[in-house]
């Protein structure tokens, strides 16, 4: 089967401790959630053209969240990320102009 690529990495995460990783050349990721760690790898070495040392993955579940109009509650969607180690050398410009 062949997969896209762009599809695997949706975005970057954008916080206060994705930012903190990024001097140990870790970067994080949102992706898609039938990604694995192996396609993962690939799919950051193939975009960004670095070389992946490991990859490390977490489940999040989405928050339960309560409509204030008519009290019912509703659910923010659950989400799959991955931190990645980059081998010493390489680094991701995230935010190029």
């Amino acid at each position: 089967m062949a997969v896209d690529h762009r599809d695997v990495l949706i975005a970057p995460v954008v916080s206060e401790k994705s930012y903190a990783l990024l001097e140990e050349n870790v970067y994080t990721f949102t992706v898609a959630p039938d990604a694995s760690k192996p396609e993962i790898k690939k799919a950051v070495e193939t975009l960004f053209e670095v070389e992946v040392l490991k990859v490390n993955t977490l489940n999040r579940k989405g928050k339960r969240k309560r409509n204030r109009r008519n009290g019912t509650f509703g659910k923010r969607p659950d989400a799959k990320r991955a931190m990645v180690t980059l081998v010493d050398g390489y680094e991701i410009d995230l935010f190029e102009v």
